[in-house]
């Protein structure tokens, strides 16, 4: 028995990273598992592996967002959960020539968690029941360089709050994950230097595996969180704890 059996659960920008590792996880809980990305090769790949179903989903476009519920809710008649996971980050500082990388950041981070709570939340709102988890960051606490990434990210806190005191009373929570240094290509770009000193101030004295906050995904994903709802969940080894 699964955590998540016989439930349905959606997740963006999961074709690789740490969406494709939370497409996993929701799967060997029982889950059916809808893959969401626009990179559709290696989404279906995903899919296959997890015997779900790859939709393409440009998460800043309502109407692909419309559609693809439309879809899952014909054929699966429910949608259980939603993992808002699809997200970009871009250097920046207020100093930058950066109107288009905000608006771009602005776009998908923000925009695109709006976009799939507000396209989920009439069919949780009808089925009585579901849990929407939006992977937020460290960025959504404090400062950071990027400012245009920090506006995103706290937005998406912001968001979650609103919609968890709205959407409760018709039995669907809402929470937001916070996650640190996690080993994933979004780590990793950011360069050896700048890793090494992002971990040498974890306080636990390293990063994360991606599975490490899908662990967290899945417990709100899950029945036992059951009165969870508008809460932000930090996974960061304690590094903003400080």
């Amino acid at each position: 028995m699964g955590r998540l059996d016989d439930k349905v659960i959606l997740i963006t920008g999961a074709a690789r990273g740490q969406g494709a590792t939370e497409a996993r996880q929701a799967s060997a809980e029982g889950a059916y598992v809808l893959v969401t990305d626009v990179l559709d090769d290696l989404g279906g790949a995903v899919a296959s592996e997890v015997g779900g179903t790859y939709h393409r989903l440009d998460v800043t476009s309502s109407g692909e967002w419309k559609s693809v519920v439309a879809q899952v809710v014909d054929t699966h008649g429910r949608i259980d959960g939603l993992v808002n996971k699809a997200g970009v980050f871009r250097h920046d500082t207020l100093l930058d020539d950066n109107e288009d990388n905000f608006r771009l950041i602005t776009e998908v981070n923000q925009y695109g968690v709006f976009n799939g709570m507000a396209a989920v939340a009439p069919v949780m709102r009808d089925q009585g029941s579901g849990s929407i988890v939006n992977i937020s960051s460290i960025a959504g606490m404090r400062g950071h360089r990027s400012i245009a990434y920090v506006a995103s990210k706290w937005a998406v806190r912001g968001m979650t709050k609103s919609a968890a005191a709205q959407l409760g009373k018709y039995n669907v929570r809402v929470n937001s994950v916070h996650p640190g240094a996690i080993e994933t290509d979004m780590l990793f770009d950011l360069g050896a230097e700048t890793v090494d000193r992002l971990v040498d101030a974890v306080p636990m004295g390293r990063s994360a595996k991606p599975e490490e906050v899908g662990n967290v995904v899945m417990f709100l994903l899950a029945d036992e969180s059951s009165y969870v709802s508008g809460a932000e969940i930090v996974v960061d080894g304690a590094l903003i704890a400080g």
